[in-house]
């Protein structure tokens, strides 16, 4: 493909993604594809010849957007947000058209000195004070997972060094919510605490981690021989949104000199409200913050914000420093890859920076708001109506609830069947997609709101099939 080629395929994909755009209330919310359906579009060998790219926005509509879900969907209330704002689309194209790799300050100097700028604002927008350092991560997964590394060098005297976990030294324990995200468990199994040395800490009536449940498993656990490394705060857990006591975990890690990591994975947009930061009200406290401008921000997947108040003690464990990686700038700048797991770097601050300058803080800050009112409209919906029942308090943008018909009050299986059926007809009907869960042994149901393109017209008809599918 030479230049002339790629303006005229650019411009006719970037067509076709504003039309797709325009008209995606049109489709069907969640894929309607069997397994292996679009897998069965496609030939079974490469194609041996090239020249057909522009073949490709032709088989778009037949061979692929059948079997997509769609996210950006104004009617997509299922699991959590995740925005791509035409501003990070558009970066995306230049952060791949420029091909850079930024895992070192000289490999592209805009890169790391763009990424230092966006995550400065972005801690500002947030009110987090300039005792923290940021940097992108591609998920909170391996944010959380880099979180709990740094927390066990610090509790084994930077063990990995010489002989790690295997030194014979006391066990070291890792806490959490048990409503806290499943990454949690993964990153503690993956950093070596083992599984018997993690506690999914109980959690009280609004779905957050019970203060005294944690402090009773410390003291525990200390009592046998084993040394708190790490707590995990839950600010707005993934199945209800619910907001562990942070200001009490935090009194509790400096007491036991544990590592305090704060999930704030998709709460954390919230906190561009001043209005919404008595959420995370004891955050200054702790030693490492997530959250995810790729989900509620708009900013497209992947785009983690990681930061952390001792930038120097990640440094020490990140790094590993090959003479081939070494440049004549290295005491001067920040080499980002030693921040994190991985050592190749996109270009992801860009999409930030270009999301900020076409809708600004207070154009976030609007859109925000519009979500949260929009909740709350559905939350006093169910509130006011005889047979349905919420489970959960509604601090943030979703929803948790379940139908309860008199019949049915007292059989919890036949509830479960019941309301998953509701939401089987709600998802295969293709007005709107949300999703069944299920919460301390009850199922419910999730409207999660966040979309973009939401508007309230959209929460009225969730709510209007909401009602006749329990009807039927």
């Amino acid at each position: 493909m030479n230049a002339d080629e790629f303006r005229r395929l650019g411009h006719q994909l970037v067509d076709w993604v504003a039309e797709y755009r325009e008209r995606i209330e049109d489709r069907p919310v969640m894929s309607p594809v069997r397994p292996g359906e679009i897998r069965s579009r496609f030939p079974a060998s490469p194609p041996a010849d090239g020249g057909h790219l522009a073949e490709a926005l032709a088989l778009l509509e037949q061979d692929v957007l059948r079997g997509i879900t769609h996210w950006n969907h104004p009617a997509f209330f299922a699991y959590f947000p995740s925005n791509t704002a035409y501003a990070s689309v558009l970066a995306d194209i230049l952060a791949s058209g420029l091909g850079v790799q930024g895992m070192s300050w000289q490999t592209s100097p805009a890169a790391t000195e763009i990424e230092e700028v966006v995550m400065d604002w972005l801690r500002q927008m947030v009110g987090l004070s300039s005792a923290w350092s940021g940097v992108i991560h591609d998920t909170a997964s391996t944010a959380t997972l880099c979180a709990l590394l740094c927390a066990r060098e610090k509790a084994s005297g930077f063990s990995q060094q010489d002989a790690g976990l295997q030194a014979g030294a006391p066990p070291l324990v890792v806490y959490a919510s048990e409503q806290g995200h499943s990454s949690i468990e993964k990153a503690a199994l993956l950093a070596g605490f083992g599984r018997s040395n993690l506690r999914l800490i109980a959690t009280d009536a609004e779905h957050a981690l019970d203060l005294l449940q944690l402090e009773r498993a410390i003291e525990t656990d200390r009592t046998a021989g084993r040394r708190p490394a790490a707590i995990v705060a839950a600010i707005g857990t993934t199945g209800t949104t619910a907001i562990d006591p942070l200001a009490g975990i935090a009194a509790l890690a400096e007491q036991h000199d544990a590592w305090l990591h704060v999930d704030a994975a998709m709460a954390g947009t919230a906190m561009v409200l001043p209005e919404c930061r008595w959420m995370w009200a004891g955050v200054e406290r702790a030693d490492s913050v997530v959250f995810n401008p790729h989900k509620w921000m708009g900013v497209g997947f992947d785009f983690s914000a990681y930061y952390i108040r001792d930038p120097e003690h990640l440094v020490r464990v990140m790094s590993t420093n090959p003479s081939y990686l070494r440049t004549a700038q290295d005491g001067a700048v920040k080499n980002f890859r030693d921040w994190h797991i991985q050592l190749g770097r996109r270009f992801r601050a860009i999409k930030l920076w270009f999301l900020l300058l076409d809708i600004g803080v207070e154009g976030l800050r609007a859109r925000i708001r519009r979500d949260l009112e929009n909740a709350r409209w559905l939350k006093e919906q169910v509130d006011g109506t005889a047979g349905w029942e919420r489970v959960a308090p509604v601090p943030l943008q979703t929803v948790c609830f379940r139908h309860v018909p008199l019949a049915l009050a007292d059989d919890e299986s036949a509830l479960a069947a019941h309301n998953l059926e509701i939401a089987r007809r709600i998802n295969e009907g293709g007005k709107a997609y949300l999703t069944p869960s299920t919460l301390k042994g009850r199922q419910i149901i999730r409207a999660s709101i966040g979309s973009e393109t939401t508007e309230r017209r959209h929460v009225e008809m969730l709510w209007t099939a909401l009602e006749e599918a329990a009807r039927n």
